[in-house]
């Protein structure tokens, strides 16, 4: 028997497993090849529709996708991996809710661990602020937001000479990075909030979207406007400094003005990068400047190890620089490498990852989108529609993409409630 360990549980490991039992699906049913994955989660996310479910137009519940459904014939493990020794070809792993760790061993290993946000570059965020790609991180931020939304603005009754004065004020909440991630969460809490929250979105740099702006200015201004449309008050030049229990300390300014440091009471979410989540064990590998395993052109990284998606360096067949991190290039990875892989268990030569690309997209509500494809911009309904339709293409479970066109279709001819912007369902 030929075993495959995939670790992780998102984007790379389902498309790689659903390419090796496409391939392979006699060997695996005979147990000939058995595919194992192992996960901290028991279920994928469906990361993409994200900004949906933060802005309340989708429920949570439509981006969850038990593993055991989404790789039917694969063996899931709910734990973590705390050793791999790629000598032996073992992992050791940790269960969920078990303090014995197992050793199993493998004859090819896939890492699909993906990125986490570097928390410890930023003094206090781990303990005091909130993240998005972690296991319940989501599901957290959601919650957060509700109660805030529970607790309504707070009043503040000031009696002077001129009589009382009433002062409302909005619960905070502070987005740190002003790349796409930033805009569109930022954009989605503005709405999930229908203004009863004041979102104020950071950016170290002089501009924001800095990527998009390089290739597409004029998307880049239409979000502009779209943060300004949904009350998202913007501060470039501004980097988070530290998180405390109250909120976020904010270094005002750049270059020689760089310096004051203003403290913002309020929540913090941080979009501010991502660092790749390391397995124990393969330090030996080599690995590029931003801590990315390094592959080869078939997303190989040594003898019965690959890698993809934003775990790994992985170069584009064009332009020789190492493709962006996001879903696209996750799920096109992990497909390349399901498909290299399976035809090395045949005994069959590797081909070289050639995908060049789609476009990118951002959300900014229900119907209201800017994107590229293959360099067309679209702005609008269009844009929003097309990026919908790839999503629910590459959405692990047909059940739930038919549930969220029903979901979308129910919102398009009722329109959204007027009360809570999408209390947790």
């Amino acid at each position: 028997m030929t075993r495959v360990v995939l670790v992780g549980g998102g984007y790379v490991t389902l498309h790689a497993c659903a390419e090796l039992v496409r391939r392979l699906g006699s060997r695996v049913r005979r147990g000939d090849v058995e595919v194992v994955v192992i996960s901290a989660d028991d279920c994928h996310s469906f990361h993409g529709l994200t900004g949906e479910v933060v802005a309340g137009i989708l429920p949570f519940e439509r981006t969850r996708t038990p593993l055991a459904e989404a790789c039917p014939l694969a063996t899931v493990v709910h734990g973590t991996v705390t050793r791999v020794d790629p000598l032996a070809r073992t992992v050791t792993v940790r269960r969920v809710g078990s303090e014995r760790a197992e050793e199993l061993t493998y004859d090819e290993l896939v890492v699909g661990t993906g990125g986490r946000e570097p928390v410890g570059t930023v003094p206090g965020l781990a303990e005091h602020g909130l993240t998005l790609r972690g296991p319940g991180e989501i599901e957290a931020l959601l919650g957060h937001l509700d109660q805030l939304l529970r607790q309504g603005e707070r009043v503040r009754y000031d009696v002077g000479d001129a009589g009382a004065d009433v002062t409302r004020d909005r619960h905070r909440v502070v987005v740190a990075g002003g790349g796409v991630a930033g805009a569109e969460l930022a954009a989605a809490v503005a709405d999930r909030g229908r203004g009863r929250l004041e979102v104020l979105l950071v950016h170290s740099g002089d501009q924001l979207l800095p990527e998009l702006r390089q290739r597409h200015p004029r998307l880049a201004e239409r979000s502009e406007h779209e943060l300004e449309r949904l009350g998202v008050r913007v501060l470039l030049s501004t980097r988070l400094w530290e998180v405390t229990e109250d909120g976020a300390v904010l270094r005002m300014g750049s270059g020689a003005q760089a310096g004051q440091l203003v403290t913002v009471p309020g929540t913090v979410l941080a979009t501010i990068g991502q660092a790749p989540v390391r397995l124990p064990g393969l330090e030996a590998l080599a690995r590029d400047g931003r801590g990315r395993l390094v592959t080869r052109s078939d997303l190989s990284v040594g003898d019965g190890l690959w890698s993809a998606g934003d775990a790994a360096r992985v170069l584009h067949p064009r332009t020789g620089d190492p493709v962006p991190a996001n879903a696209l290039w996750a799920i096109k990875g992990g497909a390349h490498l399901g498909r290299n892989l399976a035809r090395a268990l045949q005994g069959r030569p590797t081909r070289p990852f050639g995908y060049q690309g789609l476009g990118q997209a951002a959300s900014f509500g229900l119907g209201r989108s800017v994107g590229d494809l293959y360099g067309v911009e679209l702005t609008g309904q269009l844009a929003w529609t097309m990026r919908m339709a790839f999503f629910l293409r590459f959405m692990p479970s047909r059940r739930r993409a038919a549930a969220v066109v029903a979901d979308l279709a129910a919102l398009t001819v009722g329109g959204r409630p007027k009360a809570a912007a999408g209390m947790l369902r």
